[in-house]
């Protein structure tokens, strides 16, 4: 059955660019040790298209960042060294652990224009290892295994599911895939994981009977294990064991409020290194306040 469904909110990141933001929410904050869940675009951008576009160099700890692309590039920098453009049908995951910084910038799409389509989560780390050196990794073709049967075309983005394991480190069990569905088809919902959800990129299902539209993530529980296409449809299938409390403040996650406090602090005095020695500018604080309590979500 579907416990909750959580419609997306449009949230602008600035620059043009807006998102559907579905994780978390008020009344669900996580799905397993999926803390954050972005939908980016679709959006055309013409060759030219300012600067302004970019996701400027902010700081992250506790969480691992996915970022999975349906069309569209992307570069990547972060304070490890990591210069790395991702396309469609790729993964950067990139873990913050103890603290790292990152910026993602448009350039094929101010070059040449560009059509910019995907998700962003993260994937908070479980208690123990909520400060691991930072690092990042891409990962393509073999990485991430493809299967093809009953008009359903997927890929395994990270973790274990359909019998299948990607090539992504990952820090508690979960897994993440990406369907493409024809209009009629059934997929199974993976089992064997405390929490699971299925988000609804693009087109409309049915699970127990029910039509949900793009833009609806559905927490689903007991026996929910299959979703139907009722039009070609893109989900992304998500879940895994849940990894305990966690606060969120800005960019940070913890189990830890003094730890968040301790990481704003941390780079309001510039004590966190920034992804390029260029670059000057970067996304201050909300309001550039003190750091109270994190806030309660709403």
């Amino acid at each position: 059955m579907i416990e909750m469904v959580i419609a997306q909110r449009r949230r602008s990141l600035g620059g043009g660019l807006d998102v559907g933001r579905v994780l978390p929410f008020a009344q669900r904050r996580m799905v397993g040790p999926f803390v954050f869940f972005d939908h980016m675009g679709p959006l055309d951008v013409a060759a030219g298209a300012d600067r302004s576009l970019d996701v400027r160099p902010h700081p992250h700890i506790g969480l691992s960042t996915v970022t999975y692309l349906f069309s569209g590039e992307i570069v990547h920098r972060d304070s490890v060294g990591s210069h790395q453009p991702i396309r469609a049908r790729e993964v950067n995951w990139m873990t913050a652990g103890s603290g790292i910084t990152h910026s993602e910038r448009f350039e094929k799409a101010r070059a040449v224009g560009d059509h910019l389509h995907g998700i962003q989560a993260w994937v908070a780390l479980p208690d123990g290892q909520e400060e691991v050196a930072p690092a990042f990794s891409h990962h393509a073709g073999d990485d991430l295994p493809q299967w093809h049967e009953g008009g359903v075309q997927g890929q395994l983005i990270a973790g274990s599911a359909y019998g299948l394991t990607a090539g992504v480190q990952t820090h508690s069990p979960l897994f993440y895939a990406h369907l493409d569905m024809e209009a009629g088809a059934v997929a199974e919902i993976p089992s064997g994981f405390s929490e699971r959800a299925v988000y609804v990129a693009t087109g409309a299902v049915e699970i127990d009977g029910a039509r949900h539209e793009a833009g609806n993530m559905l927490v689903v529980t007991g026996a929910a294990s299959q979703v139907r296409a009722v039009a070609p449809s893109t989900i992304m299938v998500l879940g895994g064991e849940p990894v305990g409390e966690r606060h969120l403040y800005w960019n940070f996650v913890s189990s830890s409020k003094d730890r968040l406090r301790q990481a704003a602090e941390d780079w309001k005095a510039g004590r966190m290194k920034l992804p390029d020695a260029d670059d000057a500018e970067f996304i201050p604080l909300p309001d550039d306040a003190p750091v109270p309590s994190p806030p309660a979500m709403s």
